[in-house]
Parts: structure tokens; sequence; C-alpha cells
């Protein structure tokens, strides 16, 4: 839809679709293996050769300049194939927009100058969680104009391929916490084995231990609430965009398989209770697609409350992908949970990319308090 509503980014949709059905459609069951097979290391650089790690990036730092709609619908299209490399993508811009968000943009060019691979243009994030929310983190200490890190951080996505990583860390007297840039080859860092989630497995994540190693302040002391507030809202319909896509490759397998399964004479798709479901897919598809794409026009036009747009539909969006990709397991019946089919890693994307920025089921409330006229109505 956010095609059709702006057909300069048909070039975009086109570079997505193209990346989506000659590097992943193939092997989609085979990526999802790590991380106990290999990962998709030839994916990721052909992800970089061809822009996809700096859609938002300005051109001056080496990205392609683009907006949040032609984000939303890179990580779209490649999310109704495989979400895994749309949750690198989506981590590596959250990286970046942080730090251009902070006003650190020469630090940014600097480290990202001379890349000549994908893992030298990777900057790893935390992107499941809200810092804020973080229960333990490390503590930075100020020596001289130099900054250390000390203490353990969970659940670091990219960390272990990436060349630098974003880390939130607590002043000393743990009162706020700043974001500083550390470069991963410090010996002052140890990481773990790859932590096997839920979902996109093939977007892995590690955790880590850091021991005096080296940082560098990004933006000022204490601001990294602000930055993450700032960036967090329009990267929640990123995520919802993902979340779309999800919906769409259910969708489509499922509308599919029920059109080539016979079962009792006919085409399952003329039962009843299958055309039922695929309808009720076909709504949440049509809702999610259109909440996405006014949510990136509100925020590309700056209209009124357009973060609470944003925040509003992808909370929305995430849970009617969550109840459609379920319903595209139903419609394949036991076929649903056989890997072969992709219903069942769609089942467990879902509810992955829900929890990206830290919107979880349990964590939603915090987010609505923070739409326009709900503490008022509740008193």
């Amino acid at each position: 839809m956010i095609g059709t509503m702006n057909p300069e980014l048909k070039p975009f949709e086109e570079l997505a679709a193209s990346f989506a059905e000659k590097e992943l459609a193939k092997n989609i069951e085979e990526h999802d293996r790590y991380p106990f097979g290999e990962l998709f290391t030839d994916v990721i650089e052909k992800a970089f050769s061809v822009g996809l790690l700096g859609v938002t990036l300005p051109e001056d730092l080496g990205g392609i300049g683009q907006g949040i709609s032609t984000l939303c619908l890179i990580l779209e299209r490649i999310s109704q194939v495989d979400s895994s490399p749309s949750g690198i993508i989506f981590t590596n811009t959250l990286s970046q927009e942080l730090m251009i968000a902070s006003g650190s943009r020469d630090l940014l060019r600097e480290t990202l100058s001379g890349a000549n691979t994908a893992y030298d243009f990777l900057i790893a994030a935390c992107s499941f969680s809200n810092p804020a929310e973080i229960q333990h983190m490390p503590v930075a200490q100020k020596r001289g104009s130099a900054y250390h890190l000390t203490g353990n951080l969970d659940y670091v996505v990219l960390g272990g391929i990436a060349s630098h990583a974003l880390v939130p860390a607590y002043r000393a007297d743990r009162s706020r916490y700043s974001f500083f840039l550390v470069d991963l080859s410090d010996t002052g860092i140890e990481k773990s084995g790859a932590v096997f989630s839920l979902g996109l497995h093939a977007c892995p994540a590690v955790d880590m231990v850091f021991d005096g190693a080296k940082a560098r302040l990004v933006g000022e002391e204490g601001k990294g609430p602000t930055y993450f507030a700032d960036v967090s809202k329009k990267m929640h319909i990123a995520a919802a965009a993902m979340s779309t896509g999800i919906m769409k490759g259910s969708f489509k397998e499922a509308l599919s398989y029920s059109k080539d399964r016979f079962q009792g004479g006919c085409a399952i798709i003329n039962w009843s209770e299958v055309s039922m479901i695929l309808a009720n897919m076909a709504v949440k598809l049509n809702v999610g697609e259109l909440c996405v794409a006014q949510a990136c026009q509100a925020l590309e036009q700056s209209t009124h409350d357009w973060q609470h747009h944003c925040t509003a539909a992808a909370l929305h969006v995430h849970e009617l992908a969550c109840d459609a990709v379920t319903d595209g397991v139903q419609v394949l019946g036991g076929n649903g949970y056989m890997k072969d089919y992709g219903q069942e890693k769609r089942f467990r994307d879902a509810r992955q990319v829900q929890a990206l920025l830290g919107i979880a089921p349990l964590k939603k409330i915090s987010l609505i308090r923070d739409i326009s006229g709900f503490e008022e109505l509740c008193g």
C-alpha cells in the first residue's frame, strides 16, 4: 500500500522483492537453523552491497538517504519471505538513527568511513529493549577524558558479528543512562555464544560482559532516554511494517495451500470455515497495511500527534499479525506446524517482532499512556 500511495518508491520495492526472491526464498529453512547451523553471511554482504543496511542514513555518511516510508516498504517486502534480514536492517538503522539524533554525525562518519564489508558497517544495539527497562546495565566511569564500561548487558542484537555496538550505560550515580559507542574488538569485552531466540533466528544476538572497556560518549551525558524516545517513535512503525510483511507471507501461503489441498471432493478453499478464516486474515492484513501507510504519511508530513499515531499503529498491527499468523497455521492443519511450509516460523517471528523496542504485551500499558488524552480519560 505504501508503494501504491507513492509510486516514486517503486524502485526500492522492486529492489527488496528481488533481494528476497534471489537471496532468501530458496533457503529459508536452512537460514532459520542458526545458531545450530551457519549464519547466512553471503546474504548480509549482499544486503550491504545493494544499500539495504543504510536506507535512512544520509548519503554523505554512506547511506541512500531515504525516509521512513522507504524503510517500511523494504522491511515489509523482505519480511514476506524471511524477517530475519529485516531484523538486521532494523537494528542497524536504529543504531544509526540514535547517533544522528544525538548530534553525533561526525562520530558516525568516523565509524563508518572505510567500511569495506557488511560487518564493518554494522552497529549492534539492544533493539528488543527499552533501555529504561533493562535491569542490568553497565556503569560508565570517566577517567580523564575517556569513559570505561563495567558490567553486563544481555541480548545485544548483532553483537556477535558487528564491528561496533551502541551500548546504554548508567552514570556512576545510576540516575540516567547515556549511550556509548564501543569497538567490539576491545579486549575488555567478553561475548557469549549466539543466544537462541523464539524467532528471527538469523538475526543473531549475544550477551556481553564489559570489564573496563573503552567507550566513546554518544551525544550528551544522561540524555539517553531523550534520544531513545525521539527515535523509537518512528522506529515503532518500521517494526509494524515487519509485522505486516509476516502477515502477508502467512496469508499468501494459506491461500495457495487452500487452493491446492483437496479433501472431501473439493479444494478446502471452498469450505465455509476455511473461507471465513482466509477472509479474516485478508481483513487484518488490509487494516495493517493501512495503519502503516497512514502512520508513515503522518510522520513524514509532521502532522499533529504523529508520534501517537505511530505508537498506536504499531501496537495494533503487532496484535493483528499475531492473530493472523495463528489463523495461517490453522488453515494448513497439521502441515502448519511443519518447517517446510513456513507457517510455524512466521508464528514465532511475529511474536519476536512484537517485542522490538520493548513492545511486549505486558509492557504496552506504559506506551499507551503516552497517547494523547489517555491519562485524562482515566482520571
